[in-house]
C-alpha cells in the first residue's frame, strides 16, 4: 500500500513582501519567486524582537531584502543569518543582507561536489513535451527576473562562523541549535528554536513536497540517516522555507521515510524485468508531475541508484561500471 504524504500546502491568505507574525517569536516574509521548484516562494524567517536573526535570507532580489528590513521595527536590528544550504533560493540575499546591517551569518560551510558539466552524461525528457508545453516552459522563464534565472548551486556563499551539529547560538531573547540533516545537501542544517521547541527545517522537510536528492553533493544514504535522526527530537512545529508550517512533525518525517522505501521498491520492481537506465522509467513513476520536475526527480532516482549499488544490490553494466545519471542498472 502506498504512503499517504499529507502535505500542508495552504499557506493560508499572504501578500508578497509582507511581513506575518507566526508565532510569538517568528515572523515569514514570502519572497515572489514561486516556481514549479519553490511552490510559492522563499520563505525568509526573522526570529525574536530588538536583536534578530534572520533564517535564509533567499535569492539575490534587492526587492526582497527592502521587505525583510521593512519587516523590522524601528529600532530593530538584524545581527544573525542563519543558512539552512546552499541553494539559490536560500543563501546568495546573505552578502547584501551583510552589507546593509553588518549581521554575521552562519552556514555548515560552503557548498558540496558539484556535479560535472558532462553533455553526455544528461537525461532527456523532451520527447515527452510537446510544443505548447515547451513554448509554456519558455514564456515562463522569460518572465522571470534576471537574478531568478541561475538556480542551483551557490557555489559563492561562505558563512563567517562554521556551524557543526549541536552548536548553540544565543540572542537577545532567542535561542538556536543547529542540526546538522545532510542528504538534500551535504551542508544542510536545520535550526531549532529553543524557546519554542519548534524547528526550522529548510528543504530538508518541506510542507509541500519530498526533497530532491541530487548527487553528488545529495546522498540518498545519508538523507534517510537525516530523517531518522529528526525522529529524536521532539519538536512541536516545523517552519520549513517552502510551504506552510507542519504540525505534526513525527507523524510527518516517517511518512517522508516510508516514501522513500517506496519509491526504491518502485526501482526495484522495474529492474527485475531486466537491464534498465532511469530516462526508462522517470516519466511513469512521475506521470503525475510537472514534467519540469522530471529532471530533478532524475537526480533522486539516481541518489537512490547510487545508495543500492553501493550496498550491493544493483550494478552498472556500461560506462566503464561508472554509476553514471545515463548509466544501465541491472540487479545483483
Amino acid at each position: 500500500m502506498a504512503t499517504t504524504i499529507q502535505h500542508y500546502q495552504d499557506l493560508g491568505d499572504f501578500d508578497y513582501g509582507a511581513s506575518d507574525q507566526v508565532s510569538p517569536l517568528i515572523r515569514r516574509v514570502i519572497c515572489k519567486n514561486p516556481t514549479p521548484f519553490t511552490y510559492k516562494g522563499t520563505g525568509t524567517y526573522l526570529v525574536g524582537q530588538g536583536e534578530v536573526a534572520v533564517i535564509d535570507p533567499g535569492p539575490p532580489l534587492e526587492s526582497h531584502l527592502d521587505d525583510i528590513l521593512s519587516a523590522l521595527e524601528p529600532d530593530e536590528v538584524v545581527t544573525h543569518a542563519f543558512i539552512t544550504h546552499t541553494h539559490s533560493d536560500h543563501s546568495p540575499l546573505t552578502a547584501q543582507l551583510k552589507e546593509r546591517t553588518g549581521a554575521i551569518s552562519y552556514g555548515f560551510g560552503p557548498h558540496g561536489a558539484v556535479r560535472d558539466d558532462d553533455p553526455e552524461d544528461r537525461v532527456d525528457f523532451s520527447a515527452y513535451i510537446s510544443e505548447q508545453e515547451q513554448e509554456q516552459y519558455r514564456k515562463e522563464y522569460d518572465e522571470l527576473p534576471e537574478e531568478l534565472k541561475k538556480e542551483g548551486a551557490d557555489t559563492e556563499f561562505s558563512p563567517d562562523v562554521f556551524l557543526s551539529d549541536g552548536d548553540i547560538i544565543s540572542g537577545a531573547n532567542w535561542t538556536i541549535r543547529s542540526i546538522h540533516t545532510p542528504g538534500h545537501c551535504s551542508n544542510h542544517l536545520c535550526f531549532e528554536l529553543v524557546e519554542e521547541a519548534c524547528l526550522f527545517s529548510g528543504d530538508h522537510v518541506m510542507g509541500w513536497a519530498t526533497s530532491v536528492v541530487g548527487p553528488p553533493d545529495g546522498s540518498m544514504k545519508d538523507y534517510m540517516v537525516s530523517l531518522r535522526k529528526l525522529l529524536n527530537f521532539n519538536h512541536e512545529q516545523y517552519w520549513p522555507t517552502h510551504g506552510p508550517a507542519i504540525p505534526n512533525p513525527i507523524a510527518y518525517v516517517q511518512s517522508f521515510i516510508s516514501h522513500r522505501e517506496e519509491r526504491e521498491d518502485q526501482i526495484l520492481g522495474y529492474l527485475k524485468h531486466g537491464p534498465q537506465k532511469i530516462a526508462d522509467f522517470v516519466p511513469e513513476m512521475y506521470e503525475k508531475y510537472d514534467k519540469r520536475l522530471w529532471y530533478p526527480a532524475a537526480g533522486s532516482v539516481h541518489a537512490h541508484l547510487l545508495h543500492m549499488v553501493e550496498t550491493g544490490r544493483a550494478e552498472v553494466i556500461d560506462d566503464h561500471g561508472e554509476p553514471k545519471l545515463t548509466a544501465t542498472y541491472q540487479l545483483l
